[in-house]
């Protein structure tokens, strides 16, 4: 069982609407890139790297390296919570 730390961690990981549009982009993009992921939601790139990077550290997001671009798809994780955020609306 996870400690609450943990859950605290994943939570606070999607608990902003700009993260959740994220996940939703992704989940429908898979592989895109950070300059892909702020074009698509007209948001400042290092916004952008900030709300991804949180994504990440929260387990909910994969990160590849591909040349000079790190593309980016939902972790099975991400995938769950993804559908879990559905269920709420």
């Amino acid at each position: 069982m996870k400690d609450f730390r943990q859950l605290e961690r994943i939570v606070r990981g999607f608990s902003n609407h700009r993260r959740i549009q994220i996940l939703e982009l992704v989940y429908q993009y898979p592989e895109l890139a950070l300059t892909e992921i702020a074009e698509k939601l007209n948001i400042n790139f290092k916004t952008a790297g900030e709300h991804v990077r949180r994504l990440a550290v929260s387990g909910l997001i994969l990160k590849r390296n591909q040349g000079a671009a790190v593309r980016h798809k939902l972790s099975p994780r991400g995938l769950l919570i993804l559908k879990f955020l559905r269920t709420l609306e």
